[in-house]
């Protein structure tokens, strides 16, 4: 079995400041989150084309997209959307698409055990310090026969904005993401089956390094590393920034990789 201590994700962000900076995030996020629904459909495009859910969980469902796209396959009677963030869920509740909308931690869902078919998340795990805790609460709370499909990020993510940043200065800038084969023994030591498990990169180009931050900013996702530089970042670092960025133009722009993981899982018992 795999050693936990050597697998969680160290210097995670604490989850009071990632749900208060989604929070705060809930108004802009739609307007510049075309990543995050694009990754949403391909993950529901891997759930299997004969599952019929009683009651499906949308994890981390921050605006909803994810949830009202589930309504639409599964319908919105027995559908469940949880989040950390009080302000996704307001932003979210109007617009409909589950029966509840609960705020809670992936880590210690506040669920019942063995009450749901299926359970999506997507491009919300990647936040969670203990990821082996995440699998054991989506296998509790599942029953058998029950799928998990999530998407995540995994190492490689943001690597252009880190390797300009590590020719500036060797602080902390970029947030920590897992290893891909982190994700595939976590999985396999899960006690679920799983039926696919892969990473697909997603290149997004910029006219310039602002552009990319100021996303960030807008969806909550900017730097909440523990041992982020605080203050004001110096014009001189940031011209040096944007000078080691420039190295990475290409024809469409400046690029951003997102290494994205697709999985599902499934309980057989």
């Amino acid at each position: 079995m795999t050693d936990l201590a050597q697998v969680s994700l160290p210097g995670v962000p604490d989850k009071r400041q990632v749900a208060a900076s989604f929070s705060r995030a809930a108004a802009s996020y739609d307007s510049v989150a075309a990543l995050q629904r694009t990754v949403a459909d391909t993950l529901l495009a891997q759930l299997p084309t004969d599952l019929r859910p009683q009651r499906w969980l949308d994890l981390g469902c921050g605006t909803g997209y994810c949830t009202r796209a589930l309504a639409q396959r599964y319908g919105a009677g027995q559908g469940l959307a949880v989040d950390l963030a009080e302000g996704m869920l307001r932003h979210a509740r109007p617009l409909g698409g589950a029966a509840h909308f609960i705020a809670g931690d992936a880590e210690r869902l506040p669920l019942a055990t063995g009450s749901c078919d299926l359970l999506v998340s997507s491009l919300a795990l990647q936040w969670c310090g203990d990821f082996a805790r995440v699998l054991a609460e989506a296998r509790r709370v599942l029953r058998p026969g029950g799928v998990l499909a999530f998407s995540s990020l995994c190492v490689g993510t943001l690597q252009e904005l880190q390797a300009s940043w590590q020719a500036v200065d060797g602080h902390v800038h970029v947030n920590r993401f897992r290893a891909l084969s982190t994700y595939q023994q976590l999985c396999a030591d899960s006690g679920m089956r799983v039926r696919a498990l892969q990473v697909q990169p997603q290149v997004l180009h910029y006219p310039d390094v602002r552009s990319l931050t100021g996303e960030l900013k807008a969806l909550g996702a900017h730097n909440l590393n523990p041992g982020r530089p605080g203050g004001l970042t110096g014009r001189e670092r940031i011209r040096a920034l944007l000078a080691a960025y420039e190295g990475f133009r290409q024809p469409q722009g400046l690029p951003a990789t997102y290494q994205v993981v697709y999985a599902v899982l499934h309980k057989e018992f």
